[in-house]
């Protein structure tokens, strides 16, 4: 039986035949594919600005630095996500502060977010968790009674929509993922959507060196930007990917319908919220493995023993040594503490068949069952 990981890239031969023609081009680095990917990407976020970076975390942090936050400022952020999220407030000198989520959509809660606003609050950034929109009406009312600017975190979402629109095409500034594990990929790489003509072009000024040259090619720095450029081999990867990623994203909700269906009856378990517009980056039950009798980590070997792959999405962040630093303890946020104790994160990517899915809940069966 061959090994079921809990995700895998879909890479089809154009796309492969497209990247050995851009290494045979001779123009490797940010180039005229580069340029197409960003065309293509606003073309499919109804024509929003969108530049292309080498990462979806080094997008965050230029879109903290756009927005002018540093030293003294706070951002609001969950307490359940990727460590990504919080370094990069970190990074530009903010403080981060953690909020709880709700326990089955995994989102932040915007009634502790309200609660935790204070003078030095500048920013919300929330996280489309697991591909699951947040509630966009309520987060941008919000976020305007109180004057805050909103960055995105929708690592998770692309191709995700709130009320027919996708994630990324409206709102303040959204940062995209494209990281292998992801429902497309540019191998490493992300994306950052924003509108205003000024942000953007300090936004550019950040992401390369803080150059900029006049029209006979001279060249000056304004600011000490960092080197955030996607490469033409990347991009032409993300090119392939994105003509694909409506149907990556309509077979992953193939699979999680029947993970509905085939899932076995274990006490206590907590499916994810379905709802529309969710485009499935992961498909992340709780399990009670305490009420059970069983350790996560005996789980994860029992189903590694049925050559089946499992990933832990996420551990909650306030508990990890550095956020313990700025005085967060166990207790502080019980949604994201029960998440981190209980997630796990079950095979879902595009070239499954619906024998894998019945494979991994017969095995769900099977270890819980006898637990």
């Amino acid at each position: 039986m061959s090994y079921l990981p809990f995700t895998r890239p879909t890479l089809d031969e154009d796309t492969i035949q497209g990247v050995v023609e851009t290494l045979r081009s001779g123009w490797l680095a940010s180039g005229p594919q580069v340029q197409a990917f960003e065309a293509a990407l606003s073309g499919y976020l109804e024509g929003r600005p969108v530049r292309a970076f080498t990462s979806a975390t080094g997008a965050l942090e230029v879109a903290l630095q756009v927005c002018g936050i540093g030293p003294g400022a706070e951002v609001i952020t969950p307490a359940m996500s990727f460590a990504a999220t919080p370094n990069v407030i970190l990074r530009v000198g903010a403080r981060p502060v953690f909020v709880d989520v709700d326990l089955n959509s995994r989102n932040i809660d915007l009634n502790q977010v309200e609660a935790a606003i204070t003078p030095n609050t500048r920013a919300i950034m929330p996280v489309h968790f697991a591909g699951l929109p947040l509630d966009m009406d309520a987060l941008y009312a919000l976020a305007g009674k109180h004057g805050l600017r909103v960055i995105e975190d929708a690592a998770h979402a692309i191709g995700s929509a709130w009320k027919g629109r996708k994630i990324g095409s409206f709102g303040d500034i959204v940062s995209f993922s494209f990281h292998p594990n992801k429902n497309m990929t540019t191998i490493e790489g992300g994306a950052l959507c924003l509108t205003d003509p000024d942000e953007i072009k300090r936004m550019e000024l950040l992401r390369f060196h803080g150059q900029a040259k006049d029209e006979e090619g001279n060249q000056d720095v304004l600011l000490a930007g960092g080197k955030y450029n996607l490469s033409d081999v990347a991009a032409r990867v993300g090119l392939g990917q994105l003509r694909q990623l409506d149907g990556f994203n309509a077979r992953r909700r193939e699979l999680v319908a029947r993970y509905f269906e085939r899932f076995p009856a274990a006490p206590s378990c907590l499916l994810p919220r379905r709802e529309a517009g969710h485009s499935w980056h992961m498909f992340a039950p709780l399990i009670p493995f305490e009420q059970l009798g069983i350790t996560r980590q005996q789980f994860v070997k029992a189903m590694h023993q049925r050559e089946i792959g499992v990933g832990i999405h996420y551990p909650a962040l306030h508990l990890f040594s550095l956020y313990r630093q700025l005085g967060y303890r166990e207790g502080d946020f019980p949604h994201a503490e029960r998440i981190g104790r209980e997630t796990v994160t079950l095979p879902l990517f595009p070239a499954m068949e619906f024998a894998d899915v019945d494979r991994v809940c017969q095995a769900l069966g099977e270890i819980l069952g006898g637990a």
